[in-house]
């Protein structure tokens, strides 16, 4: 009886020595594949987290200097976050931010700048297209109608169509091409909600083109 057990026990042991030698140096590639592939990952969590709180630490810098009003030392700042964590949402909001500082002090060229990088290197589609709406707006004031145009094409996101198309408007009318204008505005007030405050500037600009507005209209009616 014995003897028999160890002879099914020497038939197992020389098929799982068959087995391991046809097998064993994939086998072993592969859990070595698979613990690697676990290391990195939670080294890539490790890091993101990482990354994250310094960006986060770096931002609130920035904050303090925009909160004083120091163009100078917010620039610097979301420079710093441009530096170390361009691909991050707080490098992206502190370009925009800084950006309107710019402007309220006279710094028009500097405002540019950020916004353009925001424009083209922001984290997220609605940083970019937010930036480019109001790059668009500078380069008007500028009277730099084909730049703005170009800015204004490279904007794709859906939510901001109809400010697109007020903005579009704003150029024509500055060109004199009040039709044209016209027609934009027309398409920026079809989408608007009926709730959003935006719908008067609209209508504003329409009334001096000469389209009444709903008040007038109803005015009207009545």
């Amino acid at each position: 009886m014995a003897s028999h057990l160890d002879l099914e026990e020497q038939e197992q042991l020389d098929q799982l020595k068959a087995f391991w030698k046809r097998w064993g140096n994939l086998i072993t590639w592969l859990i070595t594949a698979a613990l690697a592939a676990f290391a990195a990952w939670q080294g890539w969590n490790w890091h993101q987290r990482e990354q994250a709180a310094k960006a986060s630490a770096m931002y609130e810098e920035f904050d303090r200097a925009l909160t004083a009003q120091d163009a100078d030392k917010a620039a610097a700042a979301a420079a710093d976050l441009r530096a170390g964590f361009a691909g991050t949402g707080f490098a992206a909001q502190a370009g925009l931010q800084v950006a309107k500082l710019q402007l309220d002090k006279g710094k028009a060229d500097e405002a540019k700048q950020n916004l353009a990088w925001v424009a083209e290197h922001g984290s997220e589609p609605p940083y970019r297209d937010l930036a480019r709406l109001r790059l668009a707006g500078l380069q008007l004031d500028a009277k730099a109608y084909d730049e703005a145009a170009k800015t204004l094409d490279a904007i794709k996101s859906p939510e901001f169509a109809a400010l697109v198309a007020d903005r579009r408007g704003d150029a024509l009318l500055l060109q004199d091409k009040r039709d044209a204008a016209k027609a934009e505005y027309q398409k920026a007030l079809a989408g608007l909600d009926k709730t959003q405050d935006y719908r008067r500037i609209v209508e504003a600009k329409l009334a001096t083109l000469g389209v009444p507005t709903v008040v007038e209209t109803t005015g009207a009616a009545q």
